[in-house]
């Protein structure tokens, strides 16, 4: 709507200087004058202007309205606000300097930076530019995308603790603050605002809460009649959904679908459409027909309204007058001062409240598109001036309730709603103090919470969330919030105003908490499951939004002493309010060893309990923080010792706990998940600091108040284990045993935790930074972890930070990643001391993964598996009565009991896990006496733990006491796991006996401390020989097995001696060959691919085992056919010029003569696997049938067109390459040497000439054609005739099996359809043409693939590489027997017109246009159909072959160095010293050729060396991939330079491999008198003129290798990149999905309407439509603003893959939730390079969708 508020400066955005001269002078001048009143005049304007503007609402032209308004209203009103030509004004104020506040307004989706070390709170945020010019950049920044809605807060000095500034807005930057007070608003301008402002803001007000249809105020209202124009205005609401309103609007208006869409997506864009414009009567029917509609689809109908055409005229003008208010606010301060005084000036004498709250209130019945305005307006005015701001937060809270309310039974989102702004004022600190002093606002809000809430409340004014709305619910968080936001900040400096209001707020507080003390209480269900489980969801979650604001008030409460005195004395009273209510029943009397309890009666597993508790779990909160600050001494001033009721206040955590440990004991079980599921939450990291922790320090304070036997005595009466350690006779029921045990358990682990868990500040003297290492270490116990791992598992406070980073370096070194996986954590040894088994933190399995971790490392480090307690730290005054518990008779009694049970071997009576914890409280007894006697005297220590557990039981004749139990517990065997414990104990037991005996016995110490320690040793050192004994044992166990082991193999090679010498003698032979014709000649003959002097094939002899069927088969042309599986796909990996993909249709595309820049190849792909062709047909078949059969399952792959996953590896592939055997062919070298004194070059082309051409004369029906000839002779030599091509040697054509042409048949077509897109058709004559493109493109991807990862070119490819292109090599020569024989020859002679112009014909493409390796691999397999003939099938013979294959691949390399010559040697040269190599010499004077045949084109000046030096580079991959091709083609081995990497070496290895000079220069002066003419008719193609004067650019060699765009080291750059995105397909600044593409670097807009594209009558999306013609449908991108890696690959197909940016941690963060800094890492974008370069993105696609199976309900074609 605010088109026009994003101009330049000065009003007239939209060009509309053209309006301006047609406003009316008399209305200025009227304006002027001081006898008018102003809004009068004003108003009337508008009445007579508006209606006309936006007359035409259904279809407006959005340019003539806006250059209308500043024609008609704008430039007038702005002429008489400056006084002067408003442009000129408005660029003087803007250069004299802005405010010194930011003030940029978050859009949805934009990237907003926090600083971890500078804000005061996580709300506190910079805008991207502020950011980047800030301090913070070399901070701990955290990066998030914005929900919209925000501000930044740059210049706001109460956000940041350093650097509120940045550069941009500090004083002294140009434009800025500093001059700004020098500039102020003339009076007169001042006075004239003070007239304008208040008649512009009553105007919009008075629109945008109009309510009236019909009418418009009377000022408004010309005498005109009325006209009788209406609309029927769609509101937008967020029940409905988009299909929804499309549906009702077509079924309501019979509009097309397009229209639909348009009013639907204006509609969630704007808030409201006119859908329908005309009579009343019309209008109001379509209003019916739509709400009709609407309510079929959905419960509620849409909101529909009928507004007169004047009324929705005027509504839209006052949005288009906010929007040119807010940029005037932008100018000036005193705009924005006079501004906010008369929006907060209420009318005298009047009720009414001031504008701006009539706005607020209104603020939930406004639609979408005027809430946007009002807000940005608010933002621009009032949040600008601190004053005002501070005005504008007090109206606020003035009308919190009511505004609430109303946000929380509307319907739009958080961010459209006026109560979104409370951020902006409740985190300021001094603002937030001042509301709590004086509005006081904590009262306000928790008020509001209990008047929203009343529906949930039950009889007993306790919450019950049941058949709860989590839509409502999620709008009272946002209460629950606020309170939070006024919290962030702690005073430092306490009035007694503030601490009363506080105070008063805590109350109000502690009110919700009652209602929630006890709240959705549960009865153990016996007998019957529960029907429906209850809704739990809504109490947990309330808690866990209530967790930060529970400790927040907690820490202001410690702030002050007084105040935190008088929170407990409240919270205690309210405590036992709720405490009170049950007391009914009388108390019953429980008896054990000679101590009494009296308690009333209660039962967990029988009455009903609750697990929400907040107001005990507050009151144990204020408890440690009175012990913290020693405050605790004063207590009893305000809590009387009779009215605390120490026992009441454990009874209620007590329960809880107990209720846990019988939902371990499963005596819940039919009480449903919901139970369990609360159970999780209560001890899980989001909610445990303020329910499970609190609780234990509950009981901690019961332990340090009450009498330690009566306490325990409480705890077993509420386990309900009271009979089990009195001397009953037990129940035979082996469940009820099981629950007991379990209950024993649970118990024991809880008084572990009440002695032992001291890591509290409060409880003992600890620091936050001392818990968070211990929580650390615990985690890292139990394995290394990566740091988000670790902060998961951490509880966050109120800035969402958990302290790690502070202690991490302290307990733990961190392991980088690698090119997968994540940096991890590992714990220093130094703190694995600090381990404790019994952490109170750790879930069961957590528990036992640690101990089975720590006892396996120390098994390792050779040491005993005892894992004793750390020492703790000592308990503070508060709570050091606690430690009684470990040394009463009630405690002692139990672990008697225990232990007897064990000793006496009562199996079902105790687990051993019992005794384990058994053993831990010995040990924490222990040592708590140990620490006590280490430090004083031992008459003033009076814990005699020592004492209590040496003394006997009873005075029975068999009494024992815990020390006699202890040693026979060794002797039990199934406790052999815990022997080095109870070892551990009685040395401790010794230790304390010693410490007590040494301070009553000095004298004596000296002695029996030494023998003791004797006798300490040797019991160490016997164990120590024990476990050294073992060690060896096991040692020479494991040589005996080896042994064993070799002597088995040794028998196998003697039994199978055979095999073993036949592989050995055949290695051998092939030794003694090469070493012959090594001596023979001092070129390794064996290494050479071409010629006369080519070496032998090593064809071995090839065995596959299908796996199918598992059987073998040795390779031959008349066996079945045996296939690899493989996947051909379209590629562009190689091309830099991506624009050139083919735009042709695959049924006019003639793929022969592939482009030099090989813009879109067809590669094939294997991975490797083998199977009979007949069992891949019934798999494949088999896959179909059941395909069939599951139509409702979404298939990752395309049956239709032959995919499959392979049976395997699961890779994606579309065909099967049939293997087909080398040809193994041997040379006589006498023949060789023979043939090589009559077939010169000259001689052979002769010979193909006249073959050729007797072909086209039988071809032709004796059409005579006559051919020129090549040699000057003339055709006077009659000996060459038709058959001379014979006379060189021939055999008869291979013959293959039937199922081996059918699998090649089967290939070819694949190959034909995918490459073409087209329809599959076995006939077609360009089957043969895509088999040998195919086969060339393939290679060459091969060779820039090993060039690029610096690897060897023979030797380093994997095995699936090297058996799919030997696979391929052999296909393509094979193919061609499958095609009628004439069509290869067509095919031919047009390849080989590119290299011998004698052929030409019309289209035959010039020497540069054409790539040299495609014709290559063209004419060598095309070649062997010369020599067929009609009556027999015939081939060349090994030494035909020979010399075809070099005159062939000579003559191509001298056509490829002559095009690398014509285009890649015209660089000027470097300064280089003149080279005068032979090579430098040859280069020369074949320029000087060069320069004569193109008339001077080419420069001769050119020097030799630079010449060499350019073909010698340009022509390596065209040599790499001919060596490739022929090592494939005829398995003679490559040299062993080749075998290795290096430049030089390289070179001369594969020159003398292809039979070529390392001089190429001198191939030409070899062949010259053959060549010449060639040469001539090369230069003379126009397209190579063209070139050379520089008309056309060709392609230079060698080509560029393609890498995915260079990407910036830092994360934030490329979001900097988004920001500045503008989607080049719409106008409007929503925020886009901005995605880059990684192959070519186009940002595009994705996921959006605006940038879909139809494509062959599809509606594809941005990146879907980009890929096609980037990367012909596979696609690499990068999603910016949620750092995630998208593989697409058609339409149908794609997968997320992590990002190859890492934060300091060595994690990906995708979506930005930790928002962490993040860095480019190189090995991993290199590994993203590989998979587009090894052609494996389609197989990444598939193999991530069968395991991610979710997304496929994504639509990957709208992308």
């Amino acid at each position: 709507m605010a088109d026009g508020g994003n101009g330049g400066p000065g009003a007239a955005a939209a060009g509309a200087a053209g309006g301006r001269v047609h406003a009316q002078p008399q209305e200025r001048a009227m304006w002027c004058d001081e006898r008018f009143n102003f809004q009068a005049t004003f108003l009337q304007c508008l009445a007579k202007h508006v209606p006309n503007i936006y007359s035409a609402e259904m279809d407006p032209l959005l340019e003539k309205q806006e250059e209308m308004v500043q024609a008609a209203v704008l430039y007038p009103l702005e002429c008489y606000l400056f006084g002067e030509d408003p442009d000129m004004f408005l660029e003087k104020l803007q250069q004299s300097g802005t405010s010194q506040l930011c003030g940029k307004v978050f859009k949805g989706g934009e990237t907003t930076y926090s600083c971890r070390d500078c804000a005061v709170d996580p709300t506190c945020v910079l805008c991207m530019d502020c950011f980047q010019n800030s301090i913070h950049k070399n901070h701990r920044y955290k990066m998030h995308s914005s929900t919209g809605g925000g501000f930044c807060d740059c210049g706001d000095t109460e956000a940041w603790k350093a650097g509120p500034l940045c550069t941009k807005h500090e004083p002294g930057a140009s434009g800025s603050a500093k001059e700004n007070s020098e500039c102020q608003l003339n009076e007169e301008i001042m006075e004239h605002s003070r007239r304008v402002f208040p008649a512009v803001i009553k105007y919009i007000v008075d629109m945008l809460i109009w309510e009236e249809e019909k009418e418009l105020p009377p000022e408004l209202t010309i005498s005109r009649e009325k006209v009788d124009s209406y609309y029927c205005v769609l509101f937008n609401d967020e029940h409905h959904s988009y299909d929804h309103v499309i549906y009702s609007l077509q079924r309501a208006l019979g509009c097309e679908l397009g229209e639909a869409q348009l009013h639907t997506t204006a509609i969630d864009k704007e808030g409201r459409r006119a859908v329908k414009a005309g009579h009343y009567t019309s209008c109001q029917e379509a209003k019916e027909e739509i709400k009709r509609h609407s309510e079929n689809v959905s419960q509620r109908p849409l909101h529909v309204e009928v507004l007169h055409a004047d009324v929705m005229a005027h509504q839209k003008f006052a949005l288009r007058l906010g929007s040119w208010l807010n940029k005037l606010m932008s100018y000036s301060s005193d705009f924005r001062q006079i501004f906010c005084q008369i929006c907060l000036k209420e009318e005298a004498g009047s009720e009414n409240p001031c504008f701006i709250s009539k706005l607020m209130l209104w603020d939930a019945k406004l639609h979408k598109g005027a809430r946007k305005v009002l807000h940005e307006l608010i933002f621009s005015s009032f949040f600008m001036e601190m004053e005002y701001k501070k005005l504008f937060a007090v109206e606020f809270v003035k009308y919190y309730k009511a505004l609430q309310k109303e946000y929380i039974s509307d319907d739009h989102d958080r961010a459209l709603s006026v109560t979104a702004l409370s951020v902006q004022m409740f985190t300021v600190p001094t603002l937030a103090r001042h509301l709590i002093e004086e509005q006081n606002v904590i009262t306000t809000i928790t008020e509001t919470l209990l008047e929203v809430l009343p529906e949930y409340l039950d009889k007993n004014d306790k919450f019950n969330f049941q058949g709860y709305s989590q839509d409502k619910l999620n709008r009272v968080y946002a209460v629950i919030y606020d309170l939070r936001y006024v919290l962030v900040s702690k005073p430092t400096l306490w009035t007694d105003r503030l601490r009363a209001r506080f105070l008063e707020g805590f109350v109000s507080f502690l009110r919700i908490l009652t209602c929630m003390q006890g709240m959705e209480e549960i009865k153990r269900q016996i007998g019957q499951h529960i029907e429906v489980d209850p809704d739990w969801e809504a109490a947990i979650a309330i808690q866990m939004q209530l967790k930060n604001i529970l400790l927040m008030f907690q820490e202001w409460c410690a702030c002050d002493e007084e105040l935190l005195l008088r929170a407990y004395s409240e919270c205690h009273k309210a405590v036992m309010r709720c405490s009170t209510n049950g007391r009914s029943r009388e108390k019953t009397v429980f008896h054990l060893c000679g101590h009494t309890l009296e308690s009333r009666p209660y039962r967990v597993s029988a009455d009903p309990v609750s697990i929400h508790l907040p107001l005990s779990r507050t009151l144990a909160g204020l408890h440690v923080r009175l012990s913290k600050t020693g405050t605790i001494s004063r207590l009893h001033e305000f809590v009387s010792p009779e009215e605390f009721q120490v026992e009441l206040l454990v009874e209620y955590p007590l329960r809880c706990l107990v209720l846990v440990a019988q939902v371990a004991a499963e005596m819940w079980r039919r009480n449903g998940l919901s139970l369990i599921s609360q159970v999780f939450y209560y001890q899980d990291v989001k909610c445990r600091e303020e329910m499970y922790d609190k609780d234990i320090i509950m009981l901690q304070i019961g332990a340090s108040l009450m009498d330690p036997n009566q306490f325990l005595l409480l705890i077993l009466q509420r386990y309900e284990l009271a009979d089990t350690f009195k001397k009953l006779k037990p129940t035979k029921d082996q469940d009820l045993i099981k629950q007991c045990n379990v209950l024993i358990e649970e118990m024991l682990q809880i008084l572990i935790y009440v002695v032992g868990e001291r890591y509290v500040p409060g409880v003992s003297n600890v620091t936050k930074e001392d818990v968070t290492m211990r929580e650390i270490i615990h985690l890292l116990c139990i394995e290394p972890m990566a740091h988000s791992a670790i902060t998961k598992s951490l509880p966050e406070n109120e800035n969402n930070e958990t302290g790690l980073e502070n202690v991490i370096d302290r307990v733990a070194t961190f392991k980088k990643p690698g090119v997968s996986g994540h940096g991890v954590y590992e714990l220093k040894d130094e703190c694995l001391k600090e381990f404790n088994m019994f952490f109170y933190h750790y879930t069961k399995t957590q528990h036992s993964k640690a101990e089975h971790t720590q006892k396996k490392r120390r098994k390792q480090e050779n040491r005993d598996e005892a894992l004793p307690p750390p020492p703790p730290p000592d308990f503070s005054p508060a709570f050091s009565n606690v430690v009684r518990i470990l040394n009463c008779d009630v405690m002692m009694h139990i672990l008697r009991t225990i232990l007897q049970r064990a000793v006496e071997l009562e199996t079902h009576l105790w687990t051993e896990a019992m005794i384990q914890m058994v053993l831990h409280l010995l040990s924490l007894g222990l040592l708590e006496e140990k620490q006590q006697l280490q430090k004083s005297p031992e008459e003033e220590v009076t814990f005699d733990f020592y004492h209590k557990a040496t003394r006997m039981g009873s005075s029975a004749l068999n009494a024992v006491n815990v020390l006699m139990l202890l040693e026979k517990l060794k002797r039990v065997p199934q406790l052999e796991a815990q022997k080095d414990t109870v070892n551990w104990i009685l040395q401790m037991f010794d230790t304390v006996k010693r410490l007590r005996e040494k301070s009553s016995l000095t004298t004596v110490a000296a002695t029996s401390g030494s023998e003791a320690t004797k006798g300490d040793e040797s019991s160490q050192d016997k164990e120590k020989a024990e476990r050294k004994r073992k060690a060896e044992a096991a040692r020479l166990h494991r040589q005996k097995i080896m042994a064993q082991m070799s002597a088995l193999q040794r028998n196998f090679i003697e039994t199978h001696k055979l095999l073993y010498e036949n592989t050995l003698e055949a290695q051998g032979k092939e030794d003694s060959i090469m070493e012959e014709e090594s001596m023979s000649s001092a070129i390794d003959y064996s290494r050479i691919a071409l010629g006369p002097k080519r070496g032998p094939s090593v064809a071995e002899k090839e065995v596959l085992t299908c796996i199918l069927c598992q059987e073998e088969q040795e390779v031959k042309l008349e066996s079945a056919a045996m296939v690899l599986s493989a996947c051909v796909q379209k590629s562009t990996a190689l091309t830099q010029n991506r624009s050139r993909i083919l735009e042709l249709s695959g049924e006019t595309l003639d793929p022969l003569f592939m482009h030099p820049d090989l813009p879109c190849g067809t590669h094939t792909g294997s991975c490797g696997h083998v199977m009979h062709a007949a069992c891949w047909q019934k798999y494949f078949e088999a896959m179909q049938l059941n395909f069939r059969q599951r139509l409702h399952v979404e298939q990752i792959f395309d049956l239709e067109n032959g995919e499959y996953l392979c049976p395997l590896c699961k890779s994606l592939c579309n065909t099967v390459i049939p293997i087909v055997p080398l040809q193994a062919q041997k040379i006589n070298s006498e023949d060789a040497e023979a043939v090589a004194q009559i077939l010169s070059l000259a001689r052979w082309l002769e010979i193909i000439t006249v073959r050729i051409s007797g072909y086209s004369v039988k071809n032709a029906k004796g059409e005579k054609q006559s051919l020129p000839a090549f040699t000057n002779k003339g055709m006077g030599n009659s000996a060459l005739e038709f058959h001379s091509i014979l006379s060189f040697g021939v055999q008869s054509s291979a013959k293959y099996s039937s199922s081996i042409k059918e699998m090649l048949i089967l290939f070819a077509t694949t190959i034909y359809r995918v490459g073409l897109k087209v329809a599959p058709n076995e006939a077609d004559y360009r089957i043969p043409m895509m088999t040998w493109s195919t086969c060339a493109f393939t290679i060459q991807c091969i060779e820039n693939l090993l060039e690029t990862e610096g690897k060897p070119l023979f030797g380093s490819l994997q095995n699936r590489q090297h058996s799919g292109l030997k696979a391929l090599v052999q296909f393509a020569a094979a193919q061609r027997t499958t095609s009628p024989q004439v069509l290869i020859q067509k095919h031919l002679i047009r390849l080989l017109g590119v290299l011998l112009p004698n052929f030409k014909v019309e289209d035959t493409p010039s020497l540069l246009e054409v790539d040299m390796f495609h014709i290559l691999v063209g004419v060598v397999l095309s070649f062997p159909s010369l020599y067929w003939e009609d009556a027999v099938d015939l081939q060349p013979s090994s030494i035909s072959s020979a010399y075809n294959h070099l005159y062939l691949f000579h003559l191509t390399t001298l056509a490829h160095i002559t095009q690398i010559v014509v285009s890649s040697a015209t660089e000027s040269p470097t300064a280089r010293s003149s080279d005068n190599s032979e090579e430098a010499q040859s280069a020369q004077s074949f320029c000087r050729e060069i320069c004569q045949y193109t008339s001077g084109c080419f420069s001769q000046d050119i020097p030799g060396w630079l010449v060499w030096d350019c073909v010698k580079k340009g022509i390596m991959p065209f040599l790499r991939c001919a060596a490739l091709f022929f090592h494939y083609l005829l398995g003679v081995s490559p040299p062993e330079e080749l075998l290795q990497v290096s430049e030089e070496g390289q070179f001369k290895a594969l020159c003398s491999y292809l039979s070529l000079p390392t001089n190429l220069f001198l191939l030409f002066q070899e062949y010259w008198d053959t060549v010449n003419p060639l040469l001539q008719r090369w230069c003379a193609d126009p397209v190579v003129l063209s070139c050379l004067k520089g008309k056309s650019i060709a392609v230079r060699y060698p080509r560029k290798r393609n890498s995915l765009i260079e990407l910036p080291e830092d994360y934030s750059c490329l979001l900097n990149q988004a920001s500045q995105f503008r989607c080049p397909r719409s106008s409007d600044d929503e925020q886009k999905h901005p995605v880059l593409c990684l192959f070519c670097g186009a940002m595009l807009c994705s996921q959006n309407t605006c940038c879909q594209e139809l494509v062959n009558g599809e509606e594809l999306g941005a990146c879907t439509s980009h890929a096609l013609q980037c990367g012909a449908g596979v696609c690499m991108f990068l999603k910016i603003r949620e750092c995630k890696v998208v593989l697409i690959e058609g339409k149908t197909r794609g997968c997320l893959y992590p990002a190859p940016y890492l934060d300091e941690y060595g994690e990906t963060d995708p979506g930005l939730k930790r928002g962490n800094p993040l860095h480019l890492c190189r090995e991993r974008y290199r590994k993203l390079h590989l998979l587009w370069q090894q052609h494996c993105i389609i197989e990444e696609i598939a193999r991530s969708q069968e395991t991610n199976q979710i997304f496929f309900g994504f639509n990957w074609q709208l992308l």
